[in-house]
């Protein structure tokens, strides 16, 4: 059995070749008995034909093919005809000429199209989160989360930092939010805590002569909800010992920096700009100051 390509693999270099693609229906268009099927996979979309010419057997089970059905193709590549080339896709030249088409899982008609420019409601979105994980644009999402924290693994681990993972189930400690607490089946009336953070870790680890730690961590907090907070959320600490205010400083540029590279591409200038905590309270007002806007506090005491 060859094994199954992906869409990003196939191009022109392909033409001739036995293949076998795998994925969902994105869309079936019936020109004349001839179906052109738009096989969608994490990589992209390409277009499958079934010619009842080429093979009545897979023309037959194409007939039956709705979106999302979940299907296996085996087939040629071919060039596709003068005038039909889709320069908007990065397997536009190409397209399968099935020979053979299996029916992995059939799909009722979804509740929404799987395309970025449908609007849904949020509601719908969640219920049906396995379809809304399908979109592009979150797919995007979760593609840029993993390169910002592979980047982050990678530059970190460059400069001598362990990764070193901390407890989830802890005791509890007074610090500013309220713990989510986990009762203890084998001591009844006891429970566990989850950390808001691993600061007290950290700095054990520090003790110990770690010298230098970081986690991709996950932080608990029973607290309202705030425009940027949720009781769930992911963040990256670090610790180092022996070291001054500007060794982090430059630790935690260049971390942001090559983040911006593998993420999107963007070469953010460092240094960063420096401000100290009262000049921010006096020109903004706040200690997170949006720079971008010049609204500076002006004192009027003597107009």
């Amino acid at each position: 059995m060859k094994r199954t390509h992906t869409c990003q693999e196939l191009n022109r270099n392909h033409v001739g070749q036995e293949v076998r693609l795998s994925g969902w229906v994105h869309r079936v268009r019936d020109h004349g008995g001839v179906f052109f099927i738009d096989l969608r996979d994490r990589y992209g979309l390409t277009q499958l034909v079934l010619n009842p010419e080429i093979s009545p057997e897979a023309h037959v089970v194409g007939a039956r093919l709705r979106p999302e059905f979940v299907i296996s193709a085996w087939g040629t590549v071919t060039e596709r005809p003068e005038g039909t080339v889709n320069p908007k896709l990065p397997t536009g030249e190409i397209e399968i000429k099935v020979s053979k088409l299996e029916i992995l899982s059939e799909s009722k008609t979804p509740p929404f199209p799987i395309a970025d420019e449908v609007h849904v409601n949020e509601e719908i979105r969640l219920k049906y989160r396995y379809l809304d994980l399908r979109r592009p644009r979150m797919l995007r999402n979760l593609t840029l989360r993993h390169k910002v924290v592979l980047a982050v693994r990678n530059y970190l681990s460059q400069r001598g930092f362990l990764e070193i993972e901390t407890p989830i189930l802890t005791k509890s400690t007074p610090e500013g939010a309220r713990d989510y607490l986990v009762p203890s089946r084998i001591e009844p009336g006891s429970f566990y805590a989850l950390p808001q953070s691993p600061q007290l870790l950290k700095q054990l680890l520090m003790i110990a002569g770690t010298d230098k730690y970081f986690q991709i961590s996950r932080c608990f907090r029973d607290e309202d909800l705030r425009a940027d907070r949720q009781p769930e959320f992911t963040q990256i600490d670090m610790e180092m010992s022996f070291v001054e205010q500007d060794d982090v400083f430059h630790v935690v540029e260049g971390m942001m920096h090559a983040s911006f590279k593998a993420g999107l591409d963007l070469e953010i200038e460092t240094p960063f700009p420096r401000m100290s905590y009262p000049d921010a309270l006096d020109r903004y007002g706040t200690d997170k100051p949006d720079i971008r806007y010049e609204l500076l506090i002006h004192d009027a005491t003597e107009l």
